[in-house]
């Protein structure tokens, strides 16, 4: 006798923010998503495939090769009762955005005195390691975290991607939502789709660890869960923290880490200087010095563009990398 399941088949990081998108546009008739071929041909990684088909042209809207307008319109609706969602493209396309998104999205509610609110959310795919040209392979997070009225956040895996774009969607104000391209399709997990949002504004502990604090965001929680598997086969034990949510950053799951451990290392790919990493960095100096026993190590991106695809992943912080940093923490006390 055979039985059937209903269970949900594994999906990929982009399937699960189209899951989400298609659970908002049936629940909430505000929910419009908008950007470059988003529409019919379902966004340039397919984010936003068969969307067009199920709620139309009305719903989910191609708009012209034009950054500047797509802010615009973004905000426009959102000020007048509706909750788009507008697709960046590349994040490297981001900057012809940056007046709608800085000197109106994000002071929509305080210039209004909270009379009108922005609830927005712009979806930028985000970051290296697809053999992409010069302007789509940037990791320009830290712009938009020194921009008050802003919420960041940056998922790393299917079931958080599905989670943290239903809260985003939600959110009275605007979202900069960070898609890591690179692991749009690297790897599957059982995502249900039952419109259960996660909490924004929280770290996610990923691993428990006593010796040292792995602290990174976005594709790089990749690597530092391979760091910490290598550590622990030398006998460090590391915990490994996701940010998710960089502004409003939650510093206090990273102290109480590094109360514990004594030590961190933190990790992301775009540029060392004035990276979100010298902030987490700062903090801990401020807050936690007596808890460290070695100094904050960084290992970031280097100080130059990503170079093009021959020399992409060199730049990219390897494996190798952090186990590095992280012995030279251990070895520091």
């Amino acid at each position: 006798m055979s039985t059937t399941t209903n269970a949900p088949a594994a999906i990929t990081l982009i399937e699960a923010l189209t899951q989400a998108m298609a659970y908002e546009l049936r629940a909430d008739d505000s929910v419009v998503v908008l950007g470059e071929d988003v529409g019919v041909n379902g966004g340039v990684f397919r984010a936003t495939a068969g969307l067009h088909a199920k709620f139309g042209s009305e719903r989910v809207i191609d708009t012209p090769l034009d950054e500047t307008t797509i802010a615009g319109l973004t905000v426009g609706m959102a000020s007048q009762g509706m909750r788009p969602i507008a697709e960046a493209q590349f994040d490297g396309f981001m900057y012809p955005m940056v007046d709608f998104i800085v000197c109106h999205a994000a002071r929509m509610r305080y210039r209004t005195r909270g009379r009108l609110t922005c609830p927005m959310v712009l979806r930028v795919p985000w970051g290296g390691g697809i053999r992409a040209p010069e302007h789509h392979s940037e990791a320009n997070e830290a712009i938009f975290t020194n921009v008050p009225g802003l919420r960041v956040v940056m998922p790393s895996s299917p079931q958080r991607a599905y989670g943290m774009l239903l809260a985003a969607i939600r959110e009275p104000d605007p979202v900069i939502f960070f898609e890591p391209k690179r692991i749009y399709r690297q790897y599957k997990e059982v995502v249900p789709d039952d419109g259960e949002a996660l909490p924004l504004d929280v770290c996610y502990v990923l691993r428990d660890g006593t010796d040292v604090t792995l602290v990174t965001w976005g594709a790089q929680v990749k690597e530092a869960l391979e760091a910490a598997e290598k550590l622990e086969a030398e006998g460090i034990s590391a915990e490994v923290i996701d940010v998710a949510t960089l502004r409003p950053l939650d510093f206090a799951t990273i102290a109480e880490s590094v109360s514990k451990t004594g030590r961190c290392v933190i990790v992301h790919e775009a540029p060392k200087t004035a990276g979100f990493g010298a902030e987490i960095a700062a903090r801990l100096a401020e807050e936690s010095m007596f808890d460290l026993v070695a100094p904050v190590e960084r290992v970031t991106g280097y100080d130059t563009h990503i170079p093009l695809f021959r020399l992409e992943m060199k730049y990219l912080p390897s494996v190798e990398r952090v186990v590095e940093a992280a012995r030279r923490a251990m070895a520091a006390s």
